[in-house]
């Protein structure tokens, strides 16, 4: 009868430990499971649950054992559940130090296998205190590796729950030595559950506690670490909103900036536009003054004076006219145009400069070739290639210089081209070509390019950049026969 009631005392204590460390585990896995931050370590977990699991079973094994010198192999079983979470907790210690490298969990993954092999030989063929001593011996190394690499993280990282988690493996380590002075200093053999020494079965139930309140340490641990996270995160969360706060007042006081600069840029970029048809009605008035004060003024000259600063005056309209039309996105007004009377208006406007320059002008045009298109603005873009050619060869050394206009048929449209053989453009400026404000040139803002790719689009068609054949720049523009309604 006492026999009986000491295997139920004996098997309640390990039952009660397992519900304990059951409620633990289904507690922090569901804590746990809801943090993205900082999650649990697989070691203690797996350790947890496979502890309790050790417990159970040694439990249950209590209750139905006659000789506990030849116990069942639901003994070997247990035993085998406690070495592997002995290991696993010892993993987890030693994963606070550095990673854990293949080869240990390949070792420790063995060491299992060849634990069971070994205690089922001992349960067969060795006493109690013998494998009791083979079990204190184990757990009482891995105790102290614990120990260990605790204190080896709480030097780089103080905490109050490794702290509690070393006093308990070191409670841990101080109870299982006891356990094997115990049965060392034993002078009879056990056989059965009422031969078993009170003060061995109090340092086992107390070793087993402590090795409760080792995982608890743990679960606080990884609290702990949740607690600073959030705390950074919140931190950091602050930090990040007053550096946006700090970016969004910069990029206002930029915008502000920018947009005063642009405007001046902008402005001074029309005034460059403005400047040829300008530049040339001063020139022709100057000259209109000379040969009055000198008498030597006839009709003819008069006619073709006043013809010419009238035509000025008309590029200089149609300018400020093709510019307010595409500022304000205002419709586009189409008309029937020849494409080789617009480049012929192109070619007398620059005569001048192309004979002064010694630049040879190459025209191949389809015959007939007509759009519907604003004139103006469709002249503007030839006026503004071909100026940006002449200026390319105006920096050119060489003695031949060749400007190049072509027109063609193209599908349902035409392709008008403006090439000459000068230094070309650099790698590096061609991706940025007809950005607003991107110049190539020392003269000038940046605006010609940018006012050809928006006109060319206002007409529905497209603009790009090529190498000319043999050196040089070549820009090639289509559109549409009949033009795009903006």
């Amino acid at each position: 009868m006492y026999d009986r009631a000491m295997k139920l005392l004996l098997a309640l204590y390990f039952f009660i430990l397992a519900i304990i460390q059951m409620g633990l585990f289904f507690g922090i896995y569901h804590y746990y499971r809801s943090q993205n931050v900082v999650k649990p370590s697989p070691y203690w977990m797996g350790s947890l649950l496979i502890s309790l699991a050790g417990l159970i079973v040694f439990g249950g094994g209590i209750l139905t054992i006659d000789d506990i010198a030849t116990p069942q192999f639901n003994f070997t079983i247990a035993n085998a559940l406690f070495y592997t979470a002995a290991v696993l907790q010892a993993l987890f210690c030693f994963s606070l130090n550095r990673p854990i490298p293949r080869v240990f969990k390949i070792g420790f993954a063995i060491s299992i296998l060849v634990f069971l092999i070994i205690f089922e030989w001992l349960r067969n063929v060795a006493t109690f205190e013998i494998r009791t001593a083979f079990m204190t011996i184990l757990a009482s190394t891995f105790y102290v590796w614990q120990i260990f690499e605790i204190r080896k993280k709480r030097m780089q990282e103080p905490s109050s729950q490794l702290s509690y988690l070393q006093y308990a493996s070191s409670a841990e380590l101080f109870f299982a030595l006891g356990r094997l002075a115990i049965v060392v200093v034993s002078s009879f053999t056990i056989r059965q559950v009422e031969q078993i020494p009170q003060i061995l079965i109090l340092f086992t139930i107390t070793q087993l506690v402590m090795n409760t309140l080792s995982y608890i340490a743990i679960g606080g641990y990884w609290a702990e670490r949740i607690a600073l996270a959030n705390a950074k995160s919140r931190l950091e969360n602050q930090e990040i909103k007053a550096l946006l706060l700090e970016r969004e007042t910069l990029i206002g006081s930029l915008l502000k900036a920018n947009k005063t600069a642009s405007t001046g840029a902008l402005s001074a970029s029309i005034a460059h536009e403005l400047n040829q048809p300008l530049g040339a009605s001063s020139l022709n008035i100057q000259f209109l003054q000379k040969k009055l004060a000198d008498g030597e003024l006839n009709p003819g000259m008069q006619k073709e004076i006043l013809d010419t600063l009238l035509a000025d005056n008309q590029r200089a309209a149609n300018i400020i006219r093709s510019l307010r039309s595409i500022f304000s996105e205002s419709e586009v007004k189409s008309t029937k145009i020849n494409v080789a009377n617009l480049v012929q208006i192109v070619l007398d406007i620059v005569t001048p400069e192309v004979h002064s320059k010694n630049i040879q002008i190459a025209l191949r045009l389809d015959p007939n070739l007509q759009i519907h298109a604003n004139a103006g603005e469709i002249q503007q873009v030839i006026l503004n290639l071909v100026n940006n050619a002449i200026q390319a060869l105006a920096s050119c050394a060489q003695a031949d210089k060749r400007l190049t206009i072509e027109g063609a048929y193209v599908n349902d449209g035409i392709q008008i081209s403006v090439a000459d053989n000068g230094y070309g453009i650099p790698a590096e400026a061609r991706a940025h070509l007809f950005e607003l404000l991107s110049s190539t040139k020392t003269s000038g803002m940046g605006l010609g390019l940018w006012l050809c790719n928006h006109i060319v689009l206002r007409h529905g068609g497209s603009i790009w950049f090529e190498e000319a054949v043999g050196g040089g720049a070549k820009f090639i523009f289509q559109l549409p026969v009949e033009s795009i309604e903006a």
